[in-house]
């Protein structure tokens, strides 16, 4: 190994080869139950370093396991599912290439932020939205997307939206998918498909190669934007609520993913659990719970989503939408003005004393409300600490506290009769362990729905963290039986999605084994190791 730092260093330059144990335990640092130590992080700065750092990878048989920005929290953060593996942190290959404007697109590397994209997208005045995840401000869009990760707006499944990729395999070749391949192709960021085969997929949730530049298709600012919110106090109308909004989505109407949370979760979203209120039980107690849901202004149920488009075409959805849901809930519906008068009376009403109820709607409402017009930010970060016994008011990095987070995110389809089965899988094992029963539902297509159900845990607690692992083993197991797969997994849970008798982990395996047969890729991340 020694050998192989010191050509990396001569390569990448001594700065951009880490090998101190500071910097190791640093990456090894994760919100799951426990991370993996890698033996070195790189630091590439183009594509020809990272074509350099294969080539010296593979003569030396290094594992190496490439990262975006490393903030893949509550599914492994920036860890290997392997000991001992290179790091490959691409944050430094941050160049936004090109903005088309006139066809809504950007082309961008691995280490672009959120926040970076939308301040240059502000600064040039390109009328153009991005579609931004609650992974916070320096969460990087390309590793989202190659782990078909979602956001808000109506461009929300980021995959499906994502045209042309550039990909360095393990051999050093480096592979330009779509149109990409040929010289001067002018559909090259307009049409994902090219001609012939499609190989984009193939480097969605796997370890085939390592993405070095993706065209991700942006959202013209639309003429008119409305948020609506829906407050569902009864648990049982749960189930109308999402076939009637699954109605409108196959219908157009409705286009932009729509989240719909527990009780819990929009509560947990504050990040401070009531342990005064509580006299220090977990999980919380029922009557607790119902004060702080009535206190906050909050349903058993909330929905929330967005109207864009023309006026005309805003104005008439907001008339189809109070039908749809009339007698299930109230429906609240803001707009920029709107958002300013409420703040304007929260600010008056708490100068008296009035106003918690409205000023924890607007608490929660806020950050979905710009993350709806593409406006990243770090505050859903903050519920990753709502089991922690102490609250910190700014979170951009949920390790730096300590805090415990596992996502188990099944798919169903888009049907009350579902999203009911599947409460009535996961609330009895949250209750087994000791956990409160935090779920979301987003209706990412017109047909199909992710449940995002977070285990959230203090680390600095052990019993609690042996817990929060056999709720989630539990979890997934359940999930699993009942057959609601996960649309993505934490490391843990990725030995719990492969059967050595199903063809295909045996043909993903041998493309694997094709293009990579040293294994030195991500050694283990989806695709089963080789060996």
């Amino acid at each position: 190994m020694n050998t192989a730092f010191e050509q990396l260093r001569q390569i990448l330059g001594a700065d951009n080869v880490a090998i101190d144990a500071a910097t190791l335990e640093r990456y090894a640092r994760t919100t799951l139950l426990e991370g993996t130590r890698p033996c070195a992080v790189l630091y590439p700065r183009s594509t020809d370093e990272v074509k350099a750092a294969v080539h010296i990878a593979r003569e030396h048989g290094i594992v190496l396991y490439p990262i975006s920005r490393g903030k893949n929290w509550g599914y492994g953060d920036a860890c290997a599912p392997t000991e001992n593996a290179a790091i490959l942190d691409l944050s430094r290959m941050n160049k936004i290439i090109e903005v088309n404007t006139e066809l809504a697109y950007a082309i961008i590397e691995p280490g672009v932020s959120q926040q970076q994209l939308y301040e240059y997208l502000q600064a040039h005045d390109t009328g153009l939205w991005l579609d931004a995840t609650g992974a916070g401000l320096d969460a990087s869009l390309v590793g989202n997307t190659l782990d078909r990760g979602f956001g808000h707006t109506r461009y929300g499944d980021h995959f499906l939206t994502a045209c042309g990729m550039e990909v360095v395999l393990a051999d050093g070749r480096v592979l330009n998918t779509g149109f990409g391949h040929y010289p001067n192709a002018q559909a090259g960021r307009v049409y994902r498909y090219g001609v012939g085969p499609f190989l984009d997929g193939l480097f969605c949730q796997s370890n085939f190669g390592i993405v070095t530049q993706i065209g991700l298709w942006l959202m013209p600012k639309p003429e008119a934007f409305s948020f609506f919110f829906i407050k569902v106090d009864k648990d049982e109308n749960l189930a109308p609520l999402i076939d009637r909004l699954r109605v409108m989505r196959l219908a157009g109407l409705l286009e932009s993913a729509i989240h719909i949370g527990n009780d819990l979760r929009i509560l947990s979203g504050t990040g401070r659990y009531p342990w005064k209120e509580a006299n220090g039980v977990t999980p919380l107690p029922d009557d607790v719970l119902k004060s702080m849901r009535k206190a906050n202004g909050i349903g058993a149920w909330n929905a929330g989503g967005s109207i864009t488009g023309t006026k005309a075409h805003v104005k008439a959805t907001i008339t189809s939408l109070r039908k749809a849901v009339k007698g299930l809930g109230q429906l609240i519906l803001v707009n920029d003005q709107k958002l300013a008068l409420g703040q304007f009376v929260v600010r008056c009403l708490n100068r008296v004393g009035l106003g918690k109820a409205m000023a924890g709607q607007l608490e929660a409402l806020v950050p979905n409300y710009g993350l709806l017009k593409g406006i990243p930010t770090n505050e859903p970060l903050t519920g990753a600490q709502w089991r922690l016994r102490t609250f910190c008011e700014n979170i951009s990095d949920p390790r730096d506290l300590g805090c415990g987070l596992i996502w188990a995110s099944p798919v169903l389809p888009a049907t009350g009769q579902h999203a009911t089965e599947v409460m009535s899988i996961v609330k009895p094992i949250f209750v087994q362990h000791g956990f409160e029963t935090l779920v979301t539902f987003t209706l990412i297509t017109e047909r199909a729905m992710i449940a995002i159900i977070n285990v959230v845990f203090d680390k600095a607690n052990a019993e609690e963290s042996a817990a929060a692992e056999r709720c989630y083993g539990a979890l997934m197991d359940a999930l699993i039986k009942k057959g609601y797969y996960p649309y993505r997994t934490a490391l843990p849970g990725m030995k719990k999605i492969h059967k050595s008798d199903d063809v295909f982990w045996q043909v993903a395996s041998q493309i694997k084994q094709a293009l990579d047969p040293t294994d030195i890729i991500a050694r283990g991340r989806y695709i089963p190791p080789t060996s």
